[in-house]
């Protein structure tokens, strides 16, 4: 082979090899932990669940371990904005919960771009409910409703931040009765829960997977309904709020996603390793004792349909804005 040829052809493939991304070149993952971004404070369902499901992803992902940091902040504003900066190299993942994922962005300026994230699978789809403490007087959403027309703004319901599922679910009810509450934000659905066994707040707006009620002999909360189109069937018992005569339907969707220009390959290994976890009778157990209402959606189906919702939350906003 001429020389010009040789030095053309180990030219050519030297440049592929510095174009292509670091991690295809070597086995993945390798002895490095792979950080998981939660955006909200321990204790939450996104955090429970991000605990709950990393040893089964790491037995399927072998070499792999998962490590949950906690990023609180700004309606999951402080965790988006860490996972798009982050390396693109599948050491660095991050969950993402809708409608605060796409609603912070209608209210306000964020710093977080949803082009630079890329959702790599969707967990769960959970409802959103409205929960008090056992000994509350309030026994239907009608109950807290009439309370409300009764004394305007004085019941407290908390929520895991401005522009989460909670928040808009507290919004729509306003609209709907012609009702006021003092909305009170706090950082996650375990802080919320918390206030409101501790009577700093009236009600909690959490969702059904968040409550830690089942299996247990005297919960010390109570679902007076959840935002759902349909009861769900583990938690047949609690109503929901187009029974009770409220056109509202909220949910949280979780699931994992990665800075937009990880590599292809990872992507898919990790989708393709939630979906098998999520048929595992060991996961579904586990799912069961921690109340996750699993909705997988692979990450390119979870996100086309992001721009319906993101349609549906303008419109909420234009309506009844929220702050």
């Amino acid at each position: 082979m001429p020389a010009i040829t040789r030095r053309a052809l180990l030219g050519a493939s030297a440049a592929t090899a510095l174009a292509r991304p670091a991690l295809a070149q070597a086995a993945w993952p390798a002895a490095r932990p792979i950080e998981v971004i939660v955006g909200f404070a321990p204790g939450g369902g996104t955090d429970v669940m991000a605990r709950a499901i990393a040893p089964f992803l790491e037995a399927e992902l072998p070499g792999a371990r998962f490590v949950v940091l906690n990023r609180a902040g700004a309606g999951g504003e402080t965790a988006y904005t860490a996972l798009q900066t982050a390396r693109p190299d599948g050491y660095t993942f991050g969950y993402i919960n809708t409608p605060g994922y796409i609603s912070v962005g209608i209210e306000r300026r964020v710093r977080y771009d949803r082009a630079r994230i890329r959702p790599v699978a969707r967990v769960v789809d959970d409802p959103t409910a409205f929960v008090v403490r056992d000994d509350s007087p309030f026994r239907t959403i009608n109950d807290l409703v009439e309370a409300a027309r009764r004394t305007p703004e004085t019941i407290a319901v908390g929520s895991s931040g401005v522009g989460t599922d909670d928040h808009l679910g507290l919004t729509l009810l306003e609209a709907a009765s012609g009702t006021k509450f003092i909305h009170a934000p706090y950082a996650g659905a375990g802080q919320v829960k918390t206030a409101l066994i501790a009577g700093h707040i009236q009600v909690a707006g959490i969702n059904l997977g968040e409550m830690g009620i089942l299996g247990q002999d005297r919960a010390l909360v109570r679902p007076l309904a959840a935002m759902s189109a349909e009861r769900w069937s583990e938690m047949a018992s609690v109503p929901t709020f187009r029974e009770q005569g409220f056109d509202v339907v909220m949910s949280s969707e979780r699931g994992l996603a990665a800075p937009r220009d990880v590599p292809d390959e990872i992507a898919h290994r990790v989708d393709q390793a939630v979906a098998k976890v999520l048929t595992l009778p060991g996961w579904q157990e586990q799912a069961k004792r921690l109340e996750l209402p699993i909705a997988y959606l692979s990450g390119p189906e979870w996100e086309r349909q992001m721009p319906a919702q993101e349609a549906r939350y303008r419109r909420i906003w234009e309506a009844t804005p929220w702050r």
